[in-house]
């Protein structure tokens, strides 16, 4: 957790876990971090996360695989309970539950360049990540959650990256999400009528959002903005 205190790590009785971060690889579409409005909706995009296949050995290239919480080859029982009970986890904590972020590391150019350096640059998301648990932070709201603004969102002080590669990084675009939005019908259909009613509500919240939005990225705010 962002606040864990080194001296706790052994601590019997735990330490407070203030965000949980999920990721996918995704060459477009998925920005390069954002934060889901609500913990529901953040349970949602933890279930929905995709990576697309890059060797031939583990299918065809490309082609996008789902993989709920990254457990799915771990996860001994139905997923649509564990989509369930990490839902019930609001009623138990209240505004003491840890925000959810989402990241992917992995957007390509047309050329096939990857537009984030990666590595030890990853800390500049970490640190706005930060910035946002302690209700900090500037924001740009879309239609999936809020991104860090292109001008003043993400502190890039002494990193070689062009401010074009930026906006593509941290956009949303509508039709993009609404493709994918049909994947994710598929995708929900495979669990039958135990998925939570709640998750089916976010997938429809959202795709109303894409088609009221249309153009990707919407107005920019700061501080705190609680679940």
């Amino acid at each position: 957790g962002i606040n864990a205190e080194y001296g706790d790590w052994d601590n019997p009785n735990g330490v407070p876990v203030s965000a949980i971060i999920f990721g996918g690889r995704r060459n477009t579409m998925v920005p390069l971090v954002f934060e889901p409005f609500t913990w529901e909706e953040g349970v949602f995009m933890g279930s929905i996360i995709s990576s697309e296949q890059t060797a031939a050995a583990e299918g065809k290239v490309g082609e996008v695989r789902r993989d709920p919480m990254a457990m799915l080859p771990f996860c001994g029982y139905n997923m649509a309970d564990y989509f369930a009970h990490w839902l019930n986890f609001r009623s138990k904590l209240g505004y003491f539950i840890p925000k959810i972020f989402y990241v992917n590391w992995f957007q390509k150019d047309e050329k096939g360049n990857f537009l984030w350096p990666g590595f030890s640059e990853n800390s500049r998301v970490l640190k706005w990540i930060c910035e946002r648990v302690n209700g900090e932070g500037e924001v740009t709201k879309t239609p999936i959650g809020f991104v860090p603004p292109v001008a003043n969102g993400l502190d890039c002080r002494g990193l070689d990256i062009a401010e074009e590669d930026l906006k593509v990084l941290l956009n949303v675009d509508a039709r993009e999400w609404l493709q994918e939005v049909e994947l994710v019908k598929q995708h929900y259909q495979k669990f039958g009528n135990r998925l939570p009613a709640a998750l089916m509500s976010e997938l429809n919240a959202l795709e109303a959002r894409l088609k009221s939005d249309g153009n990707g990225l919407r107005k920019s705010s700061k501080g705190l903005i609680t679940n």
